[in-house]
C-alpha cells in the first residue's frame, strides 16, 4: 500500500513546529511579547504585522514623541525606536512612562529598541562595558514598555569560526541580563559586519543554551553577507519576534552595497515572491520592520509621504507574496 506524499507544511507539522496562519490560534503560536496580544494581526487575514524602525525617518532629526505620532498617523501597527532618541528625550526632561503611554494610546507595539554597544569585545574591559550600557540600555526599555533590543556585535574586528563558543558564552551573558530585565536581546547580522554569515549567527544562538536567544535578520543584510535565503528553512520562524524588511538594487554589486542603498520593498530585485512565503511556512508571524537609511529619499520627500510609500510598498509585496 503506497504512503501518501506529505507537503513541506505537513512534514513541519510531523516534525512538531506549529506553523502560522491558522487564524487567532496560530497567532497565539507565534514568539509574543507582553503588547503584541493587544493588538493581532487583522484576526489573521494579514499574515505580519507592518512596523517602522525609525532609521527610516532619521534623516528629518525628528524628537521621538514626533516618530511615534507620525508612524501611528500612517498607519503602522509597530514601531523600533532608538534608545539615543529616546536619551534625548529623556535629557530635555520627558520620561520614559510618558513615551509608553504615548505608543500605547496610538495603539502601537514597541517591537524592539536600537542601542549599540562593545558586549562581545574581546577586550575584557570594554566587555564589560558593553555588558552594562546594555543592562542600562534594556531597563530603560523595559520602562517604555518593550521586550526586545537589538544585539548588533560589536568590538571584534573579526569572527574566529574556533571560538564561536565563547562568543555563544557573551551573548549569554547578555540574555542573563535581561531576565533580570524582563527584555530580551536579540543578536543582529549584518551583511557588512563581522558577524554577516546566517551559518555564524545561528550557532552563537544556538550555543548559549538559552530559551530565549534570537536573532535580528534583515532581507538586505542577508544578501549584502552573501548568505542564501534558502538558509532560512533551518530556522524556526517563530522565535523571531521581528523582521527588517527593505529591498536593494542589481545596479551595485553585492559587494559594494552600503546601508544608505536600501530602497522600498518592491523596488529591487529581493525575490519576496519566494522568501515571505518561506518565511510564513517556518513559523514567523512577527512584525516586517521597514528599515532605510536612503539620504535621497530624505532630500525629495516630506516625512509624511515617506511613510506613506513605506506603508503602501510592503502592503503591496506582502499581497502579491502572500495572496491576502
Amino acid at each position: 500500500m503506497s504512503k501518501k506524499k506529505l507537503t513541506r507544511r505537513e512534514m513541519l507539522r510531523a516534525s512538531g513546529i506549529a506553523i502560522a496562519g491558522g487564524g487567532l490560534s496560530g497567532l497565539l503560536s507565534c514568539v509574543s511579547h507582553d503588547q503584541q496580544s493587544l493588538k493581532s494581526v487583522d484576526k489573521g487575514t494579514k499574515p505580519f504585522r507592518i512596523s517602522l524602525n525609525t532609521s527610516t525617518i532619521r534623516g528629518y532629526k525628528l524628537p521621538v514623541e514626533q516618530q511615534i505620532d507620525l508612524c501611528a498617523k500612517a498607519g503602522f501597527d509597530g514601531i523600533e525606536l532608538w534608545v539615543s532618541d529616546v536619551e534625548a528625550y529623556v535629557k530635555a526632561g520627558g520620561t520614559p512612562e510618558s513615551l509608553n503611554r504615548q505608543i500605547k494610546e496610538h495603539g502601537l507595539i514597541l517591537e524592539n529598541m536600537i542601542t549599540f554597544s562593545t558586549w562581545i569585545s574581546d577586550d575584557s574591559v570594554r566587555q564589560a562595558e558593553g555588558v552594562q550600557k546594555m543592562r542600562q540600555d534594556m531597563e530603560l526599555t523595559a520602562r517604555l514598555g518593550g521586550a526586545y533590543i537589538a544585539a548588533p556585535a560589536q568590538g571584534i574586528s573579526h569572527i574566529e569560526r574556533e571560538r564561536l563558543q565563547e562568543y555563544s558564552e557573551r551573548y549569554r551573558s547578555i540574555l542573563e541580563e535581561g531576565d533580570h530585565t524582563g527584555v530580551t536581546p536579540i543578536i543582529e547580522l549584518w551583511g557588512g559586519g563581522v558577524l554577516n554569515q546566517l551559518s555564524d549567527i545561528a550557532a552563537i544562538s544556538i550555543g548559549t543554551a538559552h530559551p530565549k536567544a534570537s536573532m535580528l535578520l534583515d532581507f538586505y543584510h542577508l544578501y549584502r553577507g552573501g548568505n542564501s535565503f534558502n538558509s532560512l528553512w533551518q530556522i524556526n520562524g517563530k522565535s523571531l519576534p521581528i523582521f527588517h524588511i527593505n529591498d536593494y538594487p542589481d545596479s551595485i554589486s553585492r559587494e559594494t552595497l552600503k546601508d544608505a542603498d536600501r530602497i522600498f520593498p518592491g523596488d529591487g530585485i529581493c525575490p519576496f515572491d519566494k522568501v515571505l512565503p518561506l518565511l510564513h511556512e517556518t513559523g514567523f508571524c512577527g512584525g516586517l520592520s521597514i528599515e532605510l537609511f536612503n539620504q535621497t529619499y530624505w532630500d525629495t520627500m516630506s516625512v509624511q509621504t515617506l511613510l506613506k510609500k513605506s506603508m503602501e510598498k510592503i502592503t503591496n509585496v506582502i499581497k502579491s507574496s502572500m495572496s491576502v
